[in-house]
């Protein structure tokens, strides 16, 4: 990796205190700024590499610096030959490449204080790095050394099979993980089903030549994106250009997902029962995508106030007229590339889980005949603003909406386009995406003591 130091000089922090009697907004006197003059300082640069590279950027001028690489290699892609690689492949970042030892790795990014971090979702993979910008060098080095040339050495690998039982046990144990995971299993045929754990029949068979195939099949340039904070843009398209463009072509472009609906009932012995109704929704992205996002706010999106029982949302007003025992409900939503889903979530004890999942979906076909009001449309465009922009205020919030959009679609929509595309649903639109999931095939996913849980044909 020799050549990636002195790429940047970004050895100036620009703190708030040295900018007496200057804006904010604009960066300190006498600092050169890289090109695109075209844009104001703090917007997001986008750019794609005729390799397929997409390369986005946000100076942020912040002491601070996170780097992601975002990979189309989410466990949707793949096979039934090597369920599980993805979630193997998570607990592989931080082995020894062609570039590192699994060692220098290690004390090479927390030497400097920084921190190198692996999340995986059903469509994407995320390799993220933390530092000060003035160590941006140091730790990009292994950025590239984890997602360009790993090595996967058979013996590292094996020994990741305890870490792989580990995971699985606590996802097991959590109930939660347990009914989004079936709910998806039983919802689609392929590609979304998969899990994002491996299979227990797959613990211990999974082997470096796996590993190996998938990534040469879905680490391509076309398949990835670089997104950076508090980096300057030319210094991240030179990363870019010189150490990501490794494979040309597409790679595998895997199976479309396909819905088909069913149910899955995990039956023990626990009073709370967990149960989640869902029916095919928008693709993620699409303008019908905001109206069932407005329309999960309008039925209850979770508390919005710190401890508070969210009783402005309908869901929760429809509950409480059937149960005075604890229970939670909410609506549900998952976007993907090529499907969604849309549904009811709801937390309740094991004696009244029928007339609590019945009064949920009540609540959702009373809005598809029109029970919505201006004032609720208004309220729920409101909340859902607000959460999107804060979810924006932390840099891992801003790093993920940068990185997923630019990676899918190549470009970036601003916080002010997407609040006016909010602004634009109607009461019309609300009514239609809630009809859509009324008339809908659905599936179901319950789990505790079921004795009273309605099958999924019985409501």
């Amino acid at each position: 990796m020799k050549g990636i130091r002195g790429i940047s000089h970004l050895s100036r922090r620009f703190y708030a205190a040295s900018r007496t009697g200057q804006s904010l907004t604009q960066p300190l006197a006498g600092l050169k700024l890289s090109s695109g003059g075209a844009h104001s300082y703090q917007d997001v640069h986008v750019t794609k590499l005729p390799s397929g590279l997409v390369i986005a950027s946000l100076e942020n001028y912040s002491p601070a610096s996170k780097i992601g690489v975002f990979v189309k290699a989410g466990c949707r892609y793949e096979t039934p030959e090597n369920q599980g690689v993805t979630h193997l492949l998570r607990l592989a970042s931080g082995l020894t490449t062609k570039g590192a030892s699994a060692f220098r790795i290690c004390r090479g990014v927390e030497a400097v204080g920084g921190s190198l971090s692996v999340t995986s979702s059903r469509e994407n993979m995320v390799y993220t790095v933390d530092c000060l910008r003035d160590d941006i060098d140091a730790v990009m080095e292994y950025l590239i050394n984890v997602t360009t040339a790993q090595e996967f050495r058979p013996w590292e690998v094996t020994d990741l099979t305890p870490c792989l039982k580990r995971d699985k046990a606590e996802a097991t144990q959590n109930p939660n993980i347990n009914v989004i995971e079936s709910l998806h299993a039983a919802a689609y045929k392929n590609a979304l089903a998969n899990s994002l754990y491996c299979p227990d029949y797959m613990v211990g068979n999974i082997q470096s030549e796996h590993l190996h195939h998938f990534v040469q099949n879905n680490f391509t340039s076309a398949r990835m994106a670089l997104v950076g904070l508090g980096v300057d843009h030319a210094v991240l398209r030179q990363v870019g250009e010189q150490f990501l463009n490794i494979r040309s072509g597409s790679g595998s472009t895997g199976a479309k997902a396909l819905y088909r609906g069913g149910e899955v009932r995990l039956q023990n012995s626990s009073g709370v029962v967990r149960s989640v109704v869902v029916s095919q929704a928008a693709t993620e992205g699409s303008s019908e995508a905001l109206a069932f996002s407005v329309l999960q706010h309008i039925l209850g999106a979770g508390p919005l106030i710190k401890r508070g029982s969210n009783t402005t949302n309908k869901l929760i007003q429809g509950v409480a007229k059937v149960t005075s025992d604890p229970f939670d409900a909410s609506a549900f939503s998952a976007g993907y590339s090529d499907s969604g889903l849309f549904g009811v979530y709801t937390i309740c004890q094991a004696a009244v889980a029928g007339d609590v999942i019945r009064a949920a979906l009540d609540q959702v076909k009373a809005v598809a005949d029109g029970g919505v009001t201006a004032a609720d449309l208004t309220r729920a465009k409101t909340q859902l603003k607000a959460h999107y922009l804060m979810s924006l205020e932390t840099s891992e919030g801003l790093l993920e909406a940068m990185g997923s959009q630019v990676l899918a679609g190549g470009a970036y929509n601003s916080p002010d386009a997407i609040a006016k595309d909010i602004d634009n649903v109607s009461l019309n639109d609300i009514a239609g995406v809630a009809k859509k999931f009324v008339s809908g095939k659905k599936t179901m996913a319950s789990c505790g003591n079921l004795r009273k849980m309605p099958f999924i044909d019985e409501i």
